[in-house]
This record gives structure tokens, sequence and C-alpha cells, in this order.
């Protein structure tokens, strides 16, 4: 079964710090809840996992994640995703992200993404509408974590921008001053929780029911 999702989420960040965290794999894993770059393969794979807790459960998925394109000067990102555990249910996910500068000279940016997911097993059976929702509630709790990320790397690039600027053209020894690196963000949850994936499948079950009153 396949889903596809297209979005835009605006950021309240500039289109740089917003693509400096993009470009960061590592960093972008943090910000989905429960997911983790268990090892870098070479430079566009890398090995990872999801963890997904219902109740005292403790589910996990392993896979791999792949890089596609990269393209800086457009800011444009292409990932491939897959994975599966060992009940035989697996997943891919096909995701592209641009990040652009906010519209008409206003602050921040935005982050337009694209994403096509094909589950197999037993998440095939909640059906397309449900599975739509859990992914639109996992993009959202991602974007959220993305947008607290961005804020943290864009507080610690402040300082080095207003060095450089007080600089200005005197002949320095020193090297330039290097991006400061992305961060996880500090309150992302450990791992998915499974009890709030059900829910929203309840939700979406009843909405089917009765034509979307739940």
């Amino acid at each position: 079964m396949e889903v596809k999702l297209e979005k835009t989420y605006e950021l309240d960040v500039d289109a740089a710090a917003a693509w400096a965290l993009l470009s960061d794999m590592r960093a972008v894993a943090c910000c989905m809840p429960g997911a983790e770059i268990t090892e870098q393969i070479d430079a566009n794979s890398y090995k990872g996992a999801v963890k997904v807790k219902v109740g005292p459960a403790l589910a996990q998925f392993g896979g791999t994640v792949d890089v596609i394109e990269c393209a800086p000067a457009e800011r444009r990102m292409v990932m491939r995703g897959k994975g599966a555990d060992k009940g035989g249910s697996s997943a891919s996910m096909d995701l592209s992200a641009v990040i652009e500068p906010a519209a008409d000279g206003a602050s921040g940016s935005l982050l337009h993404g694209h994403a096509s997911v094909v589950v197999n097993g037993k998440f095939a059976q909640f059906g397309g509408r449900m599975m739509t929702q859990v992914s639109e509630m996992m993009l959202g709790q991602f974007v959220d974590n993305f947008r607290v990320a961005a804020r943290e790397l864009a507080a610690r690039q402040a300082p080095v921008a207003a060095a450089g600027a007080d600089a200005g053209e005197a002949a320095t020894e020193a090297p330039a001053a290097a991006v400061a690196p992305a961060a996880a963000p500090r309150h992302a949850a450990r791992e998915i929780n499974g009890l709030a994936l059900l829910w929203a499948l309840i939700k979406g079950w009843f909405g089917g029911l009765f034509g979307g009153r739940a």
C-alpha cells in the first residue's frame, strides 16, 4: 500500500540555517522521534533504527537511509529509507525536501516536502486513509523537532557571524570560522509513542464509520 504526502511548513529561521540542519543526516534523523543513525556505510548511505513503544512493549525497526541527491545551491535533498521488523512488516519512503526563503522578503523560510511511503505486512491492513493520518502526525512531530533544532543552530551561528563582521577585512592567520554543526533537538522523544499512533488509527476508523465526525 502506498501513501503520498505533499506539505509546506513555515520555519522561523533563515534558509541558510534551515539548510545547514537539513543537510546533516544525523541531526535530521534525531528530529524524527525514535529514529537514530547507527552507522555510516559510505558518504551517502547510513544504517539506522526506529523504536516504537506501545505501553511497556518496545519494538525496533532496522533499515538504511540513502541520500539520492544533495543540491546545496538549490537547498534540495532527496532521500530514500527502507526498514523492516522481525515480524516481516516493512516500509520504504522516498522523500524530497526543499528549503526556500519566505515570500515577499518576510523573515524565516519554507520547508517543502514530498513523501511517498510504501508499507507491507500488518501495517497495510489499516488502509490508506488511516495510514495517511498516521504519516501526517509523524511528519508533524518531525517538523516540530526540526524547528527547535534549527533555532538552536541559528543561535549558535549568530556569534560566529557577528565575530566575522567585527573582524571586517582585517588579515588573519587563523582559518575562517566553520559553520556550527547541527545538533539533535533536546526535547525529541526517545521512541515513537505507539499509543498516540493507535489513537490516530482509531479516530480514522471511527471517522470512516460516521462520515468524518469522530
